[in-house]
């Protein structure tokens, strides 16, 4: 009885050696804005790789994960597309308001597939298409962006009936990549590295700067993943995948 006593025990022993710093790792439920898919993947596959932890990834539109997180859905914390919904859900008693900062800052781009047709604001102006791709801009704020940057133009009227809109950033993507509208406003990221066709870097005198906030929820405050993929964030391995991406860093959220 003794010796299958030891064994169990030295059993016991030996998967905690082969599990590691693994033995301990946890995992966390994260909102994240439609346009940092790619970078929040390879950031979240880095993060296991130094510790363990398991970070689940859901995207969409940064209005449609407020409106989730109201309703209680369980996550632990929201990457968004905005600096305005994580701060309502601090002023709302649901987000951790020291957590606060600005992981990203988006750049708006207008896209086409087609190598010669983007040729600047000229392009909106010439009004030569039938079908302009925009995020929601209600859900979305690369979609309120991009209706800021036509009415900055005095063109949001002329375009207004040739404007389709995807539910996220993502499927205005879509729309444009698959053909179904000429041209679209997308993220900067979205088209890194390469994504061919023409494009115009919108410039930012046109629209709100789009500072992307993350947050902690207060539900979660105690999960070690969770708090400790925020602090991945501010570091110089991640925020070096962030700017490949295309985005502007915010000098005061880094480590």
């Amino acid at each position: 009885m003794r010796s299958m006593r030891f064994a169990t025990a030295a059993l016991g022993a030996a998967i905690a050696l082969l599990t590691g710093a693994n033995a301990f790792a946890g995992s966390a439920n994260v909102a994240v804005a439609a346009n940092f898919t790619e970078p929040a993947k390879e950031i979240a596959g880095l993060f296991k790789a130094k510790t363990g932890h398991d970070i689940v990834l859901s995207f969409g539109a940064s209005g449609q994960f407020y409106t989730q997180i109201k309703e209680n859905a369980p996550f632990a914390i929201l990457l968004s597309a905005d600096d305005e919904r994580p701060k309502k859900l601090v002023s709302e008693g649901l987000g951790v308001a020291e957590s606060r900062f600005t992981y990203a800052i988006g750049k708006l781009v207008l896209w086409s597939r087609d190598p010669a047709t983007v040729k600047g604001e000229e392009t909106l102006k010439a009004n030569a298409f039938n079908k302009l791709s925009i995020a929601n801009p209600t859900a979305a704020p690369y979609g309120a962006a991009a209706v800021e940057t036509l009415k900055a133009l005095n063109l949001y009227d002329t375009i207004q009936p040739k404007i389709v809109q995807g539910n996220t950033i993502s499927q205005a993507f879509q729309f444009v990549d698959t053909g179904n509208a000429e041209l679209g406003f997308v993220a900067l990221s979205q088209l890194m590295p390469n994504a061919g066709g023409s494009r115009w870097l919108v410039p930012q005198n046109l629209y709100t700067e789009i500072r992307q906030d993350a947050v902690l929820l207060k539900a979660s405050a105690g999960n070690e993943a969770a708090t400790a993929f925020l602090a991945f964030l501010k570091t110089p391995e991640a925020r070096a995948v962030i700017e490949k991406f295309g985005y502007a860093l915010d000098p005061k959220s880094g480590t």
